[in-house]
């Protein structure tokens, strides 16, 4: 069984719910991505979206753009690079789940087989690939599929019958966008998510997580009592570009991380 699987049967049996957080691999390098990831986990991280720099990422807002711009200018992060922290941070004792969440032309140029040659034997557990439509995802759905590696989509509050559609195809979990437009902190979500999410809980049996936007414990618990996981991002990327000089001093890196893991265990309450 897939990992995702077995963290989200364990969490139900337990009646809790998932904190996913999100980190840009490679900001400030990818040493410090491997420790910041082993202080979410002891923070109480379930799940972690490894994110993928990328140049033009539509999905993000200002937040991300910087850390995906720290990384490929200060370091040139590659794909390759950002599957290789998953191996490392296991070989450090990591063991929650990993979400690689990249665009799709990273993928492409990789190399579609060579691409689910590498994830699967880095043991990441699922994908996101925020440009890539449900109308033209066969091929990598049925390599991922084969992998054992489940295509998480992202369901935003449009259509109804879009949203059933996408939701019976997932895998994983459903990625349920609270608010139209790019990620980014927010203070109000879309007026309609409550009647959202209820439409994305009757077309699946699997579970399903809201992220974009949530950036504090009292918005982690408003949507607990309605989705299996949440998924933080914005909010700890812009943590992490605040503490970078701790980060990047011998000195200081010790009080970077504790920075970020005392913020993840407020999120998790």
């Amino acid at each position: 069984m897939n990992h995702i699987d077995t963290t989200f049967a364990r969490l139900k049996a337990e009646n809790k719910t998932a904190l996913i957080p999100f980190l840009t691999m490679g900001d400030p390098n990818l040493e410090t991505s491997v420790a910041i990831i082993q202080a979410l986990e002891k923070a109480g991280a379930d799940m972690i979206e490894l994110g993928v720099p990328y140049s033009d990422p539509l999905a993000d807002g200002p937040v991300i753009q910087r850390a995906s711009e720290r990384a490929l200018l200060h370091n040139n992060i590659t794909l390759k690079d950002c599957i290789q922290v998953a191996e490392q941070a296991r070989e450090a004792g990591v063991t929650m789940p990993f979400i690689l969440f990249t665009y799709y032309n990273p993928v492409y140029q990789y190399g579609l087989n060579a691409f689910f040659e590498l994830v699967q034997s880095k043991g990441i557990s699922g994908l996101i690939i925020p440009d890539l439509p449900i109308e033209e995802d066969e091929e990598v759905r049925q390599l991922a599929e084969a992998a054992n590696v489940h295509l998480i989509p992202l369901v935003a509050p449009t259509s109804k019958d879009r949203v059933i559609r996408i939701s019976r195809k997932a895998k994983g979990f459903v990625y349920c966008v609270s608010s139209l437009g790019v990620t980014g902190v927010r203070a109000d979500f879309h007026t309609g998510i409550d009647e959202f999410l209820s439409t994305v809980r009757e077309a699946t049996d699997l579970p399903i997580a809201v992220g974009f936007g949530i950036s504090s414990r009292e918005q982690v618990a408003r949507f607990e009592k309605q989705c299996d996981g949440v998924i933080v991002g914005s909010a700890i990327v812009r943590l992490i570009e605040e503490v970078i000089p701790l980060l990047q001093d011998p000195s200081g890196r010790e009080a970077g991380l504790k920075q970020i893991g005392d913020f993840v265990t407020q999120l998790k309450g």
